[in-house]
């Protein structure tokens, strides 16, 4: 059989394989563990805070880091949030759908590079969206942990997501 003709044949037999979860599959109180982590390293640490402008030297100077009491340069809050956001969106937001908002963040702990850090959600809230029939609105409460089972994060966040139907 030819190249030619296997592929194809296997672009004929292909089906799609929609990605996420759907509106359906977040009843209140059902749990996510999300998968593996995330380790947090310096570099990402260095780099992520000169990308964003956040020129905060607590983030890049570790002399200035152990004056204000930590052991070496804290990881910048906003890469902590944005990696525990990052592992939760396979398991939720993945499907598709705009994203409305985060309420109630609080940073617990602080993250330091070589931590690795794990995420949790629930659902807290799904209803169906008055304006667009083909989406519910969910609210998942997501928590972040250390490699220590310590949380370090904790917020809500809304999207609008997709039906089935």
């Amino acid at each position: 059989m030819s190249h030619e003709t296997v592929v194809a044949r296997l672009k004929a037999e292909a089906k799609p394989w929609p990605r996420g979860n759907r509106y359906e599959d977040f009843s209140p109180g059902r749990d996510f563990a999300h998968h593996w982590g995330r380790t947090v390293t310096e570099a990402d640490n260095t780099l992520f805070s000169i990308l964003t402008l956040n020129y905060n030297p607590q983030y890049t100077n570790a002399e200035i880091a152990r004056a204000n009491g930590h052991p070496t340069t804290p990881v910048n809050p906003l890469l902590v949030f944005n990696t525990v956001f990052g592992l939760s969106v396979e398991d939720l937001s993945e499907g598709g759908g705009p994203f409305l908002g985060v309420e109630d963040c609080e940073y617990l702990a602080p993250v330091f590079p070589g931590d690795t850090l794990t995420a949790r959600s629930r659902v807290i809230d799904a209803r169906e969206s008055d304006k667009r029939p083909a989406f519910g609105i969910v609210t998942w409460a997501t928590q972040g942990f250390n490699q220590r089972g310590e949380e370090v994060i904790r917020f809500r966040r809304t999207n609008l997501v997709r039906k089935r139907a």
